[in-house]
C-alpha cells in the first residue's frame, strides 16, 4: 500500500517539436522544400500551412497532402524523394534526449504531439522513444492541441492523474490548455536548457541535470 504520508510520485509529458526539435519542424521542412524546388518559400508556406491541419488530424495521409501541395505549388517532386526530405527537414535538440535518458526509472514519460502520418511512424521506431511510457499523436486521436480532448488522452495514456504531471511546451496558449487541464506546465526554449532542468528537477523532487 501507498503510504499517505509520503508526497504522491510525480511524471513529465513533452511535446515535439521544438521541445525535442530546435526550431520548428514545419519551418525547416518548407524551407528545405523552397531549397530543393526554387519555389519562393512563401509561396510554399501558403500551401502547406493551409493544408497541414488534415495532416494533423489524421483525415489526409502524407502522400495525399503532397499531391495537393506538389498541384498548388507547381512543386515537381515524387513522394518517395519528398518523404525522404520531409523526414530529413528534423533537427535534434541533443540535451533534451541527454535529459529524457537520465530521468529515473520510477518516473512516467508521455509525449503530446501535433504530429503527422509517417512523421509518428518514424518517431515511433526511434531507440531513444523507448523511454516514453505514452506517446499520444494529434493524427492518431484526431484531435490536436491546444483542445482539452487532446490533454485527457494523454492523462488516459499516462494512466496516473494530470495533478501528477508536468507538461513542457514551447508554445504558451499550450501551457494555458494543459494548466487548465490540471497539468503542472513548463514553458520550453532550448536557449535555457540548463534552467529547464532545474524548474523539472523541483516539480520532479529529483535531480534531473548534469551532476557535478
Amino acid at each position: 500500500m501507498t503510504d499517505p504520508a509520503l508526497p504522491a510520485a510525480r511524471h513529465v509529458a513533452f511535446d515535439w517539436g521544438g521541445v525535442f526539435t530546435v526550431g520548428t519542424f514545419d519551418g525547416r521542412s518548407t524551407q528545405n522544400l523552397a531549397d530543393r524546388s526554387g519555389v519562393a518559400v512563401a509561396h510554399v508556406r501558403e500551401s502547406y500551412f493551409r493544408h497541414v491541419r488534415q495532416l494533423e488530424v489524421g483525415a489526409w495521409t502524407l502522400p495525399e497532402f503532397w499531391t495537393v501541395m506538389g498541384q498548388e505549388t507547381g512543386i515537381e517532386l515524387p513522394y518517395a524523394e519528398f518523404e525522404a526530405l520531409y523526414l530529413g527537414s528534423v533537427h535534434d535538440n541533443a540535451p533534451m534526449y541527454a535529459t529524457l535518458e537520465r530521468l529515473p526509472a520510477g518516473v512516467r514519460v508521455g509525449l503530446l504531439s501535433n504530429n503527422y502520418p509517417v512523421v509518428s511512424d518514424h518517431l515511433r521506431r526511434d531507440p531513444r522513444f523507448a523511454r516514453f511510457d505514452a506517446l499520444v499523436f494529434s493524427n492518431e486521436i484526431r484531435q490536436k492541441k491546444p483542445h482539452p480532448d487532446a490533454f485527457a488522452a494523454l492523462e488516459e495514456a499516462l494512466g496516473v492523474p494530470a495533478s501528477q504531471v508536468a507538461f513542457v511546451d514551447d508554445v504558451q496558449e499550450n501551457i494555458d490548455a494543459a494548466q487548465r487541464a490540471g497539468f503542472h506546465g513548463l514553458l520550453y526554449h532550448h536557449a535555457q536548457h540548463a534552467e529547464f532542468e532545474r524548474e523539472l528537477g523541483t516539480w520532479l523532487r529529483l535531480p534531473v541535470g548534469v551532476q557535478d
